[in-house]
């Protein structure tokens, strides 16, 4: 009979982690990722362990449309992070299958020189049909990083859906990276992703793409003057860079470094992750009360009858919610 690997203590996972072990730190985002109920409460304990550890990264969110060159330009910015002094983590979420819950994880092969740097750490995870295509423990995964020695940590999302917000809601500065052809782009484009951005970059600003990408940049500009300050501290600059040839990207690294600045002077940087803070943990919580339900066998059974009921229009969806409510005893029988 095979069996299961011991779980390591939690003092091995504490001094490898904060040794910056790489295999210590992949083992704890393993355990912090795992649903298994004694996993969950080792993670838990591991988490609260090093809590005092975290908080000294650059968060950086980025995000775009699928083929704008997000792995490419984080291969080329990260190469040159490290090149700086700094060690940085990526932690690139992948679209999961819809079918069999499994990940493309392609993003190791798509950073080649990431995934070699002794100084970087990539970490692709799938992102098991969570809301927006962010990993469900992309936040834990975000704090073992920070207590492993990672002073730099970029958040790639898939681009999709509400993952902007997901990943924009976990970070210090939101980057947005846009494609050449601007007059196409603003047609389809949602208000929202710009109102999310700190800082917009026009990529593939390259051979024949340099004179669009400009355009493009322009363009971006003033649709954001039309949309007036986010904050009062900070105007969304709008760059073009090549994540391919690396031009541009030194510029993009002093924005990002300004506006975390900017927003330590104003008083937003620790007001901005404290409510991150508040909000992941009703984020947690709800997680909870849902696994509670796709768990228990009693509302497992119920729940989908429930849902025929409201679905058929034989029941009415707050009371259907109440009686869910109920079963969980969050409201009376």
């Amino acid at each position: 009979m095979i069996h299961a690997p011991a779980l390591p203590s939690l003092d091995q996972l504490v001094d490898g982690v904060r040794a910056g072990r790489r295999a210590v730190l992949a083992r704890a985002i393993t355990l912090v990722e795992s649903r298994k109920p004694a996993h969950r409460a080792l993670a838990e304990q591991l988490l609260q362990a090093l809590l005092p550890f975290t908080g000294a990264a650059l968060r950086v969110g980025i995000t775009g449309v699928p083929g704008v060159g997000k792995s490419t330009t984080i291969d080329s910015l990260g190469t040159m992070l490290t090149g700086k002094g700094h060690r940085v983590a990526v932690l690139a979420v992948d679209p999961s299958s819809t079918r069999t819950g499994g990940s493309i994880l392609g993003d190791k092969t798509r950073m080649a020189r990431l995934a070699v740097d002794a100084h970087a750490f990539v970490r692709p995870s799938p992102s098991a049909g969570t809301l927006g295509g962010v990993a469900a423990r992309t936040r834990e995964t975000l704090l073992l990083c920070e207590a492993a020695g990672y002073d730099v940590v970029l958040v790639e999302t898939v681009g999709v859906g509400q993952s902007e917000t997901a990943v924009a809601d976990m970070t210090d500065t939101f980057l947005v990276l846009m494609l050449p052809g601007a007059g196409d782009e603003l047609q389809g484009l949602k208000k929202g992703i710009l109102e999310l951005a700190d800082i917009v970059a026009v990529n593939k600003a390259d051979g024949d793409g340099l004179i669009r990408a400009r355009a493009a940049a322009a363009e971006y500009r003033a649709a954001l003057q039309v949309l007036g300050v986010r904050e009062p501290h900070w105007s969304t600059p709008v760059l073009a860079c090549s994540g391919l040839t690396g031009e541009g990207l030194e510029t993009l690294w002093q924005q990002v470094q300004l506006h975390g600045e900017r927003s330590q002077q104003a008083g937003a940087f620790a007001a901005r992750r404290s409510a991150q803070q508040v909000r992941w943990m009703w984020t947690l919580l709800d997680e909870r009360i849902r696994e509670r339900i796709r768990t228990d066998t009693t509302l497992r059974d119920e729940v989908p009858t429930i849902a025929a009921e409201v679905a058929a229009g034989r029941l009415a969806p707050g009371l259907g919610a109440a009686r869910i409510a109920a079963r969980l005893g969050l409201e009376p029988t």
